[in-house]
């Protein structure tokens, strides 16, 4: 039987993400979302006086919250994903070199050296996932309030709120990067890229 032809490769582009890497993608942003507006909804007043069944949002706002490290704990099974995760957690001499070039706000390209993803990039990554496990974390402290003394709880709520917002506004900038990269959404979107955007914005990364 014949093997079947990477379309990427047909068409010239270079293949990024795998399938399970952009479902994984796509669930993670809208439990992501789910967790954002339901706890506007909660905490700014003037998003709270729209609401009237409180009570329902609680419960998507924990149940989402719950859910939110199930794709990527299922998109363990991908052998492409674990090697993504691999190159994710791995910083090299290059990545020393990009970060003082945006410190520097030095913006030409071969200042930036960059594989498969940048440092800004693993740096991001590394940041969203200690921030999803400490809001599993204070969340559940909050949830089962008869299990943890108050001054756990206390702690908990002051953690979570302000986490939350953190999160709020670093997921904002993440989404505000993405809309000024069409081609980095069209490789989210169809696991391929250009290979002009490819070497200009990851020089180092061959596929």
């Amino acid at each position: 039987m014949p093997l079947r032809a990477d379309p990427a490769l047909a068409t010239g582009r270079r293949h990024r993400f795998t399938r399970a890497e952009r479902w994984t993608h796509r669930a993670t942003a809208v439990l992501t979302g789910v967790c954002v507006v339901t706890a506007s909804f909660l905490y700014v007043p003037e998003f709270a006086e729209l609401v009237g069944r409180r009570e329902l949002v609680v419960r998507v706002h924990e149940w989402a919250g719950l859910a939110l490290p199930v794709p990527v704990l299922a998109a363990l099974a991908s052998r492409a994903f674990r090697a993504d995760l691999g190159r994710l957690n791995r910083f090299g001499p290059h990545d020393l070199v990009w970060l003082r070039a945006v410190l520097a706000r030095d913006r030409r390209r071969a200042s930036r050296p960059a594989d498969k993803f940048n440092a800004g990039q693993k740096i991001y990554a590394a940041w969203i996932a200690g921030a999803v496990l400490v809001m599993l974390g204070t969340g559940l402290l909050m949830w089962f309030t008869h299990l943890t003394p108050l001054v756990w709880r206390t702690s908990a709520t002051f953690v979570h709120d302000w986490l939350a917002l953190t999160l709020g506004v670093v997921v904002a900038g993440h989404i505000g990067m993405a809309l000024g990269d069409p081609e980095a959404r069209r490789g989210m979107r169809t696991g391929s890229v250009s290979p002009e955007w490819a070497e200009r914005e990851h020089p180092l990364w061959r596929p």
